[in-house]
């Protein structure tokens, strides 16, 4: 999987709409005006702050990304959530892989290896059935998760049409992306009810 190189963490920063993904288990299956913003930490970390509309409540999940590793000039990180959100005390760490961004940082295709299990028993083992387990290891993880973001909550669809290729290109399913509602109009400020008991999330495990 192609990933970029030498991300330029500070012009990354700030607020990235949604404007497509996978739909994912912690995140409202009806979530409207979608975005990420991010502020870069003292200690070169990055606060991430996820924020959705559902069901006319406003629903927020914070956290922090850092590279997974920091001799790597890859844009591989990583992003700890502490979930459930009404009693944030479990850790949950996912894969946050910049595959790729455009020279301006205007928008950008995220994904990440969800890698399947495998297991293969035998008796004996050959120098042949070696190399077949070394191919069925550097096979293709599943590709789960993927989002396309953008600074501006609407993308001209010839630019959305062209990211959605690369993803393609990379392995990904795009038929199962999902087109993310924008208002014309981004809300903004706190004002608004909020779900503040963590009810979407608890759907969202059920499938809801």
């Amino acid at each position: 999987m192609k990933v970029v190189k030498g991300l330029d963490v500070e012009r990354y920063m700030g607020r990235w709409y949604e404007i497509a993904s996978f739909p994912s288990f912690f995140q409202p299956k009806n979530g409207e005006n979608t975005r990420a913003t991010y502020t870069l930490n003292d200690d070169g970390t990055v606060h991430v702050l996820n924020e959705t509309y559902a069901n006319g409540k406003k629903v927020s999940i914070e956290g922090t990304a850092y590279k997974a590793d920091p001799k790597n000039d890859e844009a591989k990180l990583k992003v700890k959530f502490y979930v459930p959100p009404f009693l944030p005390i479990i850790p949950v760490v996912g894969d946050y892989w910049v595959l790729y961004i455009d020279d301006d940082y205007q928008y950008a295709v995220i994904g990440g290896p969800t890698t399947k299990y495998l297991w293969i028993r035998a008796k004996q083992l050959d120098k042949l059935d070696m190399m077949i387990i070394s191919m069925l290891s550097l096979a293709n993880p599943c590709r789960k998760y993927l989002w396309i973001l953008s600074r501006q909550n609407r993308l001209d669809e010839e630019i959305f049409n062209m990211l959605v290729q690369k993803a393609k290109d990379e392995g990904y399913d795009v038929s199962k992306l999902h087109k993310t509602p924008q208002s014309e109009t981004p809300p903004e400020g706190e004002e608004g009810p909020k779900d503040t008991k963590g009810i979407w999330w608890i759907k969202s495990l059920l499938g809801k």
